[in-house]
Parts: C-alpha cells; sequence; structure tokens
C-alpha cells in the first residue's frame, strides 16, 4: 500500500485506486473504506444487455470516496432498509472495507454482500451495509451491485441470460483477482445475503460454475426466484406488447430504461379482480424477475441441484425471520377479524387438508388472529419452507464432501413494528445498530447483546467455518434461535415443525 495523506492507495489489475480511514489506522476499530470500483463496463448502449465486461484500465490514481452509481434508479420513499438510489451509468461496481488495504501478506477471510429488493430494487449504498463492524472482526467486506428487473433477469431473444447472475459472477472474479491486494483471502471467501439476496447465495451454491469462486455461504431469509423459461417467455412477451416494441433485443433496445423499468411491474400484475390475485401469483408462481432456469447457466431448479450435490462441499447457514410478511397482512386486520382463518386460507387455495394440518402446527399463530395467520403462511411458504427444504436437499445428496448445514430462526419481536418481520435481523448481523432508520424498524433500545450474537455467529461461520451452535446435518430440526439477550446459544431441536404441512 502506498501511504498517502489523502487515504491509502492499492493497487489493483485495472488501476490504482485510493480509499480513505475512518478512525486511525493501526486501532481496532479503524477501517479503511473503497468505494464505486467498477468490476465491469457500464451496461449502456451496445453493452446494456450484454454479458458483463472486464472494466477498462485507468491512469493515475482514481478516487473511491463516493459509492458508485446504482441499479436502483428511483428513491421509494420510506422503506425497511434506506437504500439510496444513485444516478449514473457505471452500475457494476464494488465498495470494499477492509481495516489491512495493501497488506497483501494479511489473507484475512473475505465477506461479500449480496443486497435484496425482490430482483427488482435495493442498493448497495445503504448505511447497513458498511462493513466497520466485520473489518474489527478481521473480516474483509465486500458489497456488489448487479442490473435488475428485466435488464438483468428478463428473457431477451438475441441475448445473453440471466444477465443479473453473470453479474454476481463476474464480480466474484474481480474478488478472486484482486482482494488480496486489500488484505483479503481469495481462497476464504463467504457469500451472503438477505431476500433475493440470500436466494442469490443459494443460487450461486447450486451453480456449478460458480463453485471455484467462494467457499461458505450464509442465506437470510432467502428468496429463491427459479423463474421457468416459458413464465420468462410469457412476461417478456407481456412487457413488448405494453411497449409497443418486437420482443427483442432490438425492441427491448428502442425503450428507454425508465419506460421500462415503469412497464415491468405492470406485466408481471396478474388480470383479475380478485384482491388476493397478486398474492396467489407471489404464492403459486413465484417472483416474476429473477434467476431465470434458462438451461445453460442455470441448468435446473436450485433444490434439484443441490439434491444432486452441487455446492453440497460448502458450509451453509440458512435462515428466516418469524413473521416476515405479517407486517402486510396486519394492515387488514379489522376486516379480517370476522373471517375464520381456515376459509381465509382457502381463498388462498390452500387445500383442506394441508389447512387443518397447518393451523394444528401453528395454533399460537391462530389465537393472534387471521391475519397474523396469513402473514405466517405466506412468509412461510415464501421464505421459511426453503428453509427446510434447502436443508433436506443437501442432506438428500448424501455427498462424500458434504459439508455442514445450519438453520436458524430470528424471533426477536420489534417493539416499533410489533413482529420479527421482513429486514429487521440486518442490522443486528452487521451489527450496526446505531445506522441510520435502524429505529424505525427496531426501536429505539435494539438489545445489543443480541446483535453481538447474530454478528458474532457471522464471524464464526466466515472465520472459523463454524457459527456456533450445533449443525441440521448431524441433527436434523436443531435451529438456532435469535430471540433475546441470552448470552448462550438457544437451541430449539424441532425449529421449523409448524411448517412440516408446507413441504
Amino acid at each position: 500500500m502506498a501511504q498517502h495523506p489523502d487515504g491509502p492507495i492499492v493497487t489493483i489489475a485495472p488501476g490504482d485506486v485510493r480509499g480513505f480511514w475512518r478512525g486511525e489506522p493501526g486501532e481496532r476499530e479503524a477501517s479503511a473504506a473503497f468505494l464505486g470500483i467498477p468490476f465491469a463496463q457500464a451496461p449502456v448502449g451496445e453493452l446494456r444487455f450484454a454479458a458483463p465486461l472486464p472494466p477498462e484500465p485507468w491512469n493515475g490514481v482514481r478516487d473511491a470516496h463516493e459509492y458508485g452509481a446504482t441499479a436502483h434508479r428511483t428513491d421509494p420513499g420510506d422503506t425497511l432498509i434506506p437504500e439510496p438510489a444513485i444516478p449514473g451509468d457505471s452500475t457494476l461496481n464494488v465498495n470494499v472495507f477492509t481495516p489491512v488495504p495493501g497488506d497483501t501478506e494479511a489473507r484475512l477471510p473475505v465477506m461479500v454482500y449480496i443486497h435484496g429488493g425482490g430482483y427488482t430494487a435495493g442498493s448497495p449504498a445503504s448505511p447497513w451495509y458498511d462493513g466497520r463492524a466485520f473489518n474489527r472482526d478481521g473480516v474483509v467486506t465486500v458489497t456488489l451491485s448487479y442490473r435488475l428487473g428485466f435488464d438483468g433477469f428478463g428473457h431477451i431473444p438475441g441475448a445473453p441470460s440471466n444477465r443479473g447472475v453473470r453479474d454476481w459472477l463476474a464480480a466474484l472474479e474481480w474478488v478472486r483477482d484482486n482482494i488480496a491486494a486489500f488484505g483479503g483471502d481469495p481462497a476464504r471467501v463467504t457469500i451472503a445475503g438477505q431476500s433475493a439476496g440470500g436466494g442469490a447465495v443459494l443460487t450461486l451454491l447450486g451453480m456449478p460454475q460458480a463453485q471455484h469462486l467462494f467457499h461458505s455461504a450464509w442465506a437470510m431469509s432467502a428468496a429463491l426466484a427459479d423463474v421457468s423459461a416459458e413464465r420468462a417467455r410469457t412476461l417478456s412477451a407481456k412487457l413488448a406488447h405494453l411497449a409497443g416494441v418486437e420482443p427483442n433485443r432490438d425492441g427491448f433496445a428502442s425503450v428507454a430504461e425508465d419506460t421500462l423499468h415503469g412497464l415491468q411491474e405492470k406485466a408481471a400484475t396478474a388480470d383479475s379482480s380478485n384482491p388476493l390475485a397478486g398474492i396467489l401469483v407471489l404464492l403459486q408462481d413465484g417472483l416474476s424477475w429473477g434467476p431465470m432456469v434458462d438451461g445453460d447457466l442455470i441448468g435446473q431448479p436450485t433444490l434439484v441441484s443441490l439434491r444432486a450435490g452441487v455446492g453440497a462441499d460448502k458450509p451453509l447457514v440458512l435462515g428466516s425471520n418469524d413473521d416476515e410478511f405479517t407486517m402486510v397482512t396486519d394492515s387488514a386486520k379489522g376486516k379480517l377479524r370476522l373471517i375464520p382463518a381456515s376459509l381465509a386460507l382457502g381463498r388462498l387455495e390452500v387445500g383442506k387438508e394441508t389447512r387443518t394440518a397447518y393451523l394444528a402446527a401453528n395454533f399460537a399463530q391462530r389465537r393472534k388472529g387471521t391475519a397474523a395467520v396469513l402473514g405466517r403462511y405466506v412468509t412461510d411458504v415464501v421464505f421459511r419452507s426453503t428453509v427446510v427444504k434447502v436443508a433436506e436437499a443437501r442432506a438428500a445428496a448424501a455427498s462424500p464432501l458434504a459439508a455442514a448445514t445450519w438453520v436458524y430462526r430470528f424471533s426477536w419481536v420489534s417493539p416499533a413494528r410489533g413482529w420479527a418481520l421482513h429486514c429487521l435481523d440486518v442490522p443486528f448481523w452487521f451489527d450496526c445498530l446505531d445506522a441510520p432508520g435502524v429505529t424505525a424498524i427496531a426501536g429505539d433500545a435494539p438489545p445489543r447483546r443480541l446483535a453481538g450474537a447474530v454478528h458474532g455467529s457471522a464471524v464464526g461461520l466466515i472465520r472459523d467455518g463454524d457459527p456456533g451452535w450445533p449443525a441440521w446435518s448431524d441433527r436434523p430440526g436443531a435451529t438456532r434461535m435469535f430471540g433475546g439477550e441470552a448470552s448462550r446459544p438457544d437451541v430449539d431441536l424441532e425449529g421449523y415443525a409448524s411448517v412440516r404441512a408446507l413441504v
């Protein structure tokens, strides 16, 4: 590293980059940030729907003091995680946080974080994703951007499929080639993410082409997409019709990015007068935009791939929050108050036998009312059942190289929101309870010991290969419960029993 009064300078493949210190170098809390470093060329013009290309080299020293442009283009207002939209063309960039910039002998473990947002939104520039707490604990941290929505995942004849997935791979290749300059070890990379980012982690875990780029994984509230090729083609044709263009690369390229973004939600909306139509589409068909099973880059659905043993040698931690979706249905609890839970589940086309078994297993939730039951049901279908399916798929692989699978639940109830809701665990995982926006979701005094436990478990996996509780792969059902101030691990030996009717 070149010492410079304006900040640390490191040399990577395309050229020199200058970051900045937070705190005094050498102190335990000190951390250097390098923001907005391109890992690929700007996906505009001829490259808009192309596979990512390596960045052009530059001369001199490139300042890395500001977050780069984001594919997330508009400010949606009050969101659970503050994720700013930053204008610009060069949207394929990484942010690196390190305690030892330029120390190529340090070989610290690396954590690469993939943001969520339903594959259509989200930003790596969130203050929650700052890696300073991981740096404090000896982990180099990288956050990455990727193309979103139709630009990243839509089916386009004449263009490579799964462009957003290719962006993840390109960013991980950048980490492999350059992270040693920031003090990281390219042989000890853990990928992590939440929501769509958690889905990205599982998608990569099940991809043969990605196996050499990381060694362990942590998936929070993973939202798998696995969009079928047929559905992707149907959505693409519908979007082209709405835009008034031919459903091919030239046609879509003739439409402004913001126009397509505005139409992609309409293309994915169910044509129905049923007020539950949108939820039904989510429950029955899954997310509209996201990784597609294209028979090429993604040859088969993720669970099938995991069951076949892909990624079996990678240690995995995964889990979910108890009531990811209940905040949505809770707003309708007045209207649902007099409607029996069984009848409401019937409106969601849940079969009678499944309804009976599910309600019996969720008696405590049923006592909270029909809105709470519906919220938990959607949570279970979209998030919590995935945890069990993935853990069991890895167990079924019976690979001689099998690594452990650990499972958790985040059950601490926010005093500000009344539930263990979606995204609530993120500031605990990053140990950033003082970051902007945390009090809005977690209240004025979120428990710091809980943050220490969640974050410490993450560091345990990344640094030592073990988050610190019994593995599901050794004892099926074993679940770490993150729900209070307990200093010792609280393990429920049947932590996901309430979702069994859906698996």
